[in-house]
């Protein structure tokens, strides 16, 4: 069965993620400490204990999300005796994910992306002052109804799809005041439901700019190997491997959207027949149901799960 490992981003995360797997594996533990070493900081006890307002923080999210995840991969290949690069035909991850996704098949080394996740969360923060951007769900929206409220809605301003998630959920972007029409104009276009979303800056829009440049150089100076398995990218929706190439990608995915419902289905037209979704919460599960049922897909982020998991190998 051809898998793909596929990670999830900001959202996901929950105060005690990963608690479980620091108190039953070694694996683990090295995992968060690595982390907590690479920053200069106890993120492990945020992690584990909160507060959540702390946890939430752009800054702390990211990295947070990474380490949750690698300790995963970490917990799986060390009960499994096999790399991950024996498991997986593919990776993928949402937004911060990619991140994930290129820590497990080997592209860059896990204090590294703990480091760039940290740097990605401060400048996406900084890009913008708080309160004036936005996010908002559009529910029950196709793509192009949801291109034509954001064109509508703009009006000067910046307004534009940041994530097409999965058929019915898209997610605009953009000034405060311009997602705010958007979504006051969304029942008149037939959107089942506009919701605007608790976040602390408008991700995946222009108006991220100054923290792409940011990534970019951060990005150059950084070692990235090639990837032991295909990457499927957000900004491209298709299988990179080249280093060169995924720099360029992780820093348009910054102001670009998340094509996260084509990504599954490229997977799936290359031939995976399972996602495996390693890390937090159940987010990118429930959306690959929406995307193509006949798709499997598990979420292995316990110390159950990964039980579970781990005997259907």
């Amino acid at each position: 069965m051809r898998r793909a490992f596929i990670f999830p981003g900001q959202g996901s995360q929950s105060v005690g993620m990963g608690r479980d797997l620091w108190r039953t594996f070694a694996a683990a533990r090295e995992v968060f400490e690595a982390v907590d070493e690479a920053l200069g900081e106890k993120l492990s006890t945020i992690i584990f204990d909160g507060p959540d307002e702390d946890l939430r923080l752009t800054r702390n999210a990211q990295p947070a999300l990474m380490a949750m995840s690698m300790a995963v991969i970490r917990v799986i290949e060390s009960e499994s005796g096999q790399k991950i690069t024996a498991l997986a035909d593919a990776v993928a991850g949402h937004s911060l994910g990619e991140y994930s996704a290129l820590t497990a098949a080997g592209a860059l080394s896990l204090q590294d992306a703990a480091r760039l996740l940290r740097l990605r969360g401060d400048a996406m923060q900084a890009a913008v002052p708080v309160g004036e951007g936005a996010m908002a769900a559009l529910l029950g929206a196709d793509l192009a109804v949801a291109g034509e409220i954001a064109m509508a809605a703009a009006d000067g301003d910046i307004c534009t799809l940041a994530n097409d998630n999965a058929p019915g959920q898209i997610v605009l972007s953009g000034a405060k005041a311009a997602i705010g029409r958007a979504v006051a104009m969304a029942g008149q276009r037939g959107v089942k439901k506009a919701i605007l979303l608790p976040v602390s800056a408008p991700f995946h829009c222009a108006l991220m700019t100054p923290a792409a440049e940011i990534m970019a150089r951060a990005l150059r100076t950084t070692d990235m190997a090639r990837p032991a398995m295909p990457l499927f990218a957000n900004v491209s929706a298709r299988a990179v491997r080249d280093p060169g190439e995924i720099r360029g990608l992780l820093k348009r995915q910054v102001t670009a959207m998340v094509r996260w419902r084509e990504c599954v289905l490229a997977m799936r037209a290359d031939g995976v027949e399972l996602l495996v979704e390693a890390g937090a919460g159940k987010v990118l599960k429930t959306l690959t149901r929406r995307i193509d049922r006949d798709l499997e897909a598990v979420s292995v982020g316990g110390v159950e799960e990964i039980e579970n998991f781990l005997h259907t190998l």
